[in-house]
Formats: C-alpha cells, structure tokens, sequence
C-alpha cells in the first residue's frame, strides 16, 4: 500500500484551488523543499523528481536554480516573480499582478513550459556541493569560481551567460577625483585580499600608470564605509550596494570613479569587467538544451525589465531579502551593470577578463585558462 506521503505535485496542483500567483507560489516552494532536503541530506519524498506534468500528455523539467544573495541575482528578481516565488503584497489580486496595462509589469517570452525552483545563498561554497553532485542544475556565480569549478569538474560545469559586470566604485568625498591617475600617491581602502578585487585593481592601477598607489586592507566594508564617513580625505573601494548605502546616508560621499569604466578605458581587447555569470552542468544543458534555452530568454527579460523599472525592481529585491531596503535597491541598480550577455560577445568579454586574473595570480582561475568548452555558444 502507498504511503499518504507518495502525493504527486502534479495531484497537489490539480488539488490546490488558488489564484494563479499564489498557487504558483506554493508549487514552487514544495519543489525548493525538495532540494533543500536534499542538500541537506535529509530523506525526501520520493514525488520529488525532476519532472513535472505540464499539460495533458506533456512532461515539463523542475530545474533547480542556485543564486547569490548579492548583486548577481538582482537581474533575476522578475523571473522570481514569473516563477511564482516572490509577489508584491499590494498586488495580491490577479488583476493588479497580471494587468497587461500595468506598464511596471514586463512582457515575458511566452511560458516559461517548465518550472523553476529558486534557492538563494549567501557564498558560493554553499552552492558548489550541490552543483557537482547534480543537486542543483543552474547556478550564479562569481566569474573566476565558475572557472575553478569548470577545472576541478574536468568540464562538468559551462558559462551561459556573464550576468552582471562591474560592482566597484571609488568612493570619496573628495570631489578632485575622476580617474585612476588621481589616486597616486594616495591610499586607498579596500577589501578583498587574495582575490578577485585586488587583483582587478593592481591590473587596472598598472595599466592606467597610476604610481606609489597604497592599498590598505580591511576586512569587511562596512569598516570602509565608516572610515571614509568620518574622515573627508579618505577614499574606499566599495560594491553596490554599500556605495548606494553610504553615499545615500552622507551627501558630502559619491562614487568618484567606475573601476568598469576604467577598464573599459585601459584594458585593451575585447575583454570586460566582469562580476558574475550564470553556469550550467554540461550533463543537463545536454539533456535539455531547448530548457536551457527557455532559461536564457526569461532571464534577459527579467535583467531588462529590471533596469527598465528600478522602483518596481527595488521593491522585488527587498521582497527577495537581497537588499533591505528598497529606496536604495532603486538607486542601486543602475550601477549595478545587470546584463545577460551570451555567445561570442560573452565569450570575449570573459575570456579577456579571465586572462587579466590569470595574469595576476593564475590559482584565482583554477591554475589555467579555460578551454573553449566552458562557454556555452548556443543560444
């Protein structure tokens, strides 16, 4: 005899009499319970698959989508909501979340057919586990760990996309500044020892000819962001959304200088600065490349419709608990460089950015360039 447990979702969902956004919503937060469990190590219903029933005779794909609480998974906020994940409590009604006049709402690609279940983490070593182990199908990631993973996994893993490119200011209250040249002589806060954003900073202060350049560091930024509100000749490295935060809270503060624009300036080639990017296990993009394909749409609809609507975004990303305040998630956004750039401009962009980190310190990339095989060209 069946246990009570063995329930299916597609019986659940034919069970559940809801709107459509909140029925929506609790599908995928039973599949999110799935995975969780899993990671956990924990026993889980064996209902609990990848498959979901879609349409009468047609199968759909759960797949599983790891994020980054961080600017990374900002651009996704409207494919959360799409997902059934996340919705606005003053739009709890059908009407005020799907009204096709509301010009806040975006116009998606028709779909999605399959089910996304969306799983936020504060570091990518908790996601990593999970990735290796077919546990999770998709992930955001750091654009240098995704090249350490695609090493260790002897090509298990592929870039989709590059998501998000440059999060770092130079921030002062020092209104002389405005570009790299000016900070010779100078010292300059930051974090990030022994990683991506010293290393991006030492190519970029070489490549500018800034010279006798201090880099002293701290180890969280929020020790930065009280350093330079108290001391007026002071002058920080900081991401988004610190620089919104900070800048927000003391007016006499800006960010002064883009490190992106600064490489876009001194860094030949095609090559950007980049900050996250979205990976695929090889296995599963095989498996499923026209899923794969459905993700790569609704995701660059989500990353315009979020930079179209920055009010609205900013309230998603608080929804999301990414950002706790949604006046600066507003603010923040436009600095936040959300993209989805996918086949040759993402393989350029990242392979020249890569080669800059490999040039610096060759185990922040895995101890070698990536083969072509880790980017993901058909889109």
């Amino acid at each position: 005899m069946r246990s009570k447990s063995h329930i299916t979702l597609q019986k659940l969902k034919n069970r559940i009499q809801l709107p459509k956004h909140a029925r929506s919503f609790i599908l995928s937060a039973l599949v999110t319970i799935c995975v969780t469990a899993t990671l956990a190590g924990a026993a889980v219903l064996t209902s609990c698959n990848n498959t979901l029933p879609h349409n009468e005779g047609e199968e759909s794909i759960v797949v599983r989508v790891a994020s980054l609480k961080g600017p990374t998974s900002i651009g996704l906020a409207y494919f959360f909501e799409e997902a059934g994940q996340i919705y606005l409590p003053d739009e709890d009604t059908a009407e005020a979340s799907e009204n096709p006049e509301n010009p806040e709402k975006p116009v998606f690609p028709e779909g999605p057919k399959n089910s996304y279940a969306f799983n936020i983490y504060g570091t990518a070593d908790e996601i990593l586990p999970a990735l290796t182990t077919g546990e999770i199908d998709i992930a955001v990631l750091p654009a240098n760990v995704a090249a350490v993973l695609h090493q260790k996994t002897k090509g298990g893993v592929q870039v989709l996309n590059i998501n998000n490119l440059g999060v770092l200011y130079v921030v002062s209250a020092d209104d002389s500044l405005t570009s790299l040249k000016d900070l010779s002589n100078r010292t300059v806060l930051m974090v990030g020892k022994g990683t991506t954003p010293e290393y991006v900073m030492n190519a970029l202060l070489e490549a500018s000819g800034a010279k006798n350049v201090n880099l002293e560091y701290r180890s969280e930024a929020t020790e930065l962001a009280a350093v330079i509100s108290s001391d007026p000749t002071a002058l920080a490295v900081l991401p988004e959304p610190y620089v919104t935060a900070v800048t927000t809270k003391n007016p006499n503060l800006a960010a002064r200088i883009s490190l992106t624009e600064a490489w876009n300036e001194f860094v030949p080639g095609e090559s950007l600065l980049v900050t996250g990017v979205t990976v695929v296990r090889t296995e599963f993009a095989e498996a499923h490349p026209e899923v794969v394909a459905e993700f790569i749409a609704h995701q660059r609809a989500s990353v315009e419709a979020v930079n179209n609507n920055p009010a609205r975004s900013g309230r998603l990303v608080e929804t999301m608990q990414i950002i706790d305040n949604a006046a600066i998630a507003e603010k923040a956004i436009p600095r936040c460089n959300l993209v989805c750039l996918t086949g040759t401009e993402m393989k350029e962009a990242l392979e020249g950015y890569l080669q800059v980190l490999y040039a610096q310190n060759p185990d922040s990339i895995g101890g070698a360039l990536p083969t072509d095989d880790f980017y993901y060209l058909k889109d």
